[in-house]
């Protein structure tokens, strides 16, 4: 919070997503003087595409600490935020029989529950005695979190927006912007500006501090500040079928894909392609190939009716019409690093005081670690220009976040890397 006699400092969010908002909101909280661009309209992006799964079941200890305060936010704001909701629902992790991920997971729920996550080993049986939606008898193991559940992202985005602006934040939407140099103690922004080489009628505005926070276009935004950093963006797929669901939100780790309720029906997805995405021009329709792979993946995991020989329990019957052919589906972007993990700090430090700040790269868990990373980035921009250090005692930034952990003599950020989907198995499973 900074001093009501001193000057408030003038902070820039490029990006008007959900980590955006957020941050602009938890700034102008804390007494910051924010200005929020977005080139087009709030939410109309990824987070806008976004699945809107939550859940805090995570085995790393960061990761599990972010999920957590992400959850309780999101249960404050349910009460407080109009226009927002947060829909609890247990979330399952389903491991077929055959896979040999199978083995991970009995240590992966206790490393959970060593984070005081309430997530618990279920046995098939039981899974589908307590959940009659889903098909339970081809899987080897089970696990449910609690502590879970679903929201629609854009009303986030919109409904935290709206109160931004109340609270003083002035928000620019269909604008764009391009980084500018740091001639003095403040960074400046072109505004109007959608390209590198500058527009003479840009306007030319300084900030005592600038966060990226726009997702799959940080880079080529940071790089107009010849700042580097290695976060890539993909392709993921999802849709809306009109098929009645009243079960708990599903991860089928061996498929690599999940499902949700939706007030339509029933939201699923996964479809990544982990090859990297031109941001400006990239296909927004789902494809085929995607439609028809998630109508076996759901097929397989859910219940198709009454038993065939007239007993009790699941069957697999003939495949069910679930309308995936006529379904609502898109695609949007999710942003990868090299070793999962955002990118969340100041990335000029070198030059003296911290002006320019990134917020980006989350694997696709942007929407759903949103409340407590934009808590995170309000209150570390304000400490960095108080003067104190990214690894400061005090410092309120997440060291495993550093995104200057990737130095020339680590890795080079021109360099390619691997894409991984940041919901598979091996993510949860790694040991710290």
């Amino acid at each position: 919070m900074t001093d009501p006699d001193e000057v408030a400092p003038t902070v820039a969010v490029v990006g008007g997503g959900a980590v955006g908002v957020t941050t602009a909101h938890d700034l102008a909280a804390r007494g910051a003087d924010v200005t929020l661009y977005e080139r087009g309209e709030l939410a109309a992006e990824s987070s806008g595409r976004a699945a809107g799964l939550l859940y805090d079941a995570y085995a790393e200890d960061v990761d599990a600490a972010v999920g957590a305060r992400s959850i309780e936010r999101f249960r404050v704001l349910d009460r407080s935020l109009p226009g927002f909701s947060f829909s609890p629902c247990p979330y399952v992790i389903a491991v077929r029989e055959g896979d040999p991920d199978a083995d991970a997971v009995p240590g992966m729920v206790d490393r959970m529950r060593g984070h005081r996550r309430d997530v618990s080993l279920v046995d098939p049986d039981a899974l589908g005695e307590r959940f009659p939606p889903l098909r339970t008898d081809d899987l080897a193991v089970a696990a449910v979190a609690e502590g879970a559940g679903w929201t629609d992202p854009s009303s986030y985005v919109r409904a935290l927006g709206d109160r931004a602006g109340r609270e003083g934040v002035a928000i620019e939407t269909n604008t764009a912007v391009a980084l500018g140099p740091r001639p003095g103690a403040k960074r400046h922004i072109r505004v109007g500006d959608d390209g590198a080489d500058g527009d003479p009628a840009a306007e030319t505005r300084a900030f005592d501090a600038v966060v990226v926070a726009a997702g799959a276009h940080a880079r080529s935004l940071l790089a107009d500040a010849g700042v580097s950093v290695p976060v890539v963006p993909y392709r993921v797929q999802a849709l809306v079928t009109q098929t009645d669901y009243d079960g708990p939100m599903v991860y089928d780790a061996t498929a690599d894909a999940y499902l949700r309720p939706h007030p339509d029906g029933l939201l699923a997805g996964d479809g990544t392609e982990p090859v990297p995405a031109d941001p400006d021009d990239y296909r927004r329709e789902a494809d085929d190939w995607f439609r028809e792979d998630l109508a076996g993946a759901l097929d397989e995991r859910l219940a198709r009716g009454d038993r065939l020989d007239g007993g009790e329990g699941s069957d697999r019957g003939e495949r069910v019409d679930r309308g995936i052919d006529d379904a609502r589906a898109w695609a949007g972007l999710c942003t990868a690093t090299p070793d999962g993990d955002p990118l969340v700090g100041p990335v000029d430090s070198e030059a003296g005081d911290p002006t320019l700040f990134v917020a980006a790269g989350w694997q696709g868990h942007g929407f759903m670690r949103a409340p407590a990373v934009g808590e995170v980035v309000a209150e570390g921009v304000l400490a960095s220009l108080a003067g104190a250090a990214f690894d400061g005692p005090e410092s309120p930034w997440i060291g495993a976040f550093d995104p200057t952990r990737f130095g020339s003599d680590r890795f080079d950020s021109d360099e390619a890397f691997e894409i991984v989907e940041g919901m598979s198995l091996l993510n949860r499973t790694e040991e710290e």
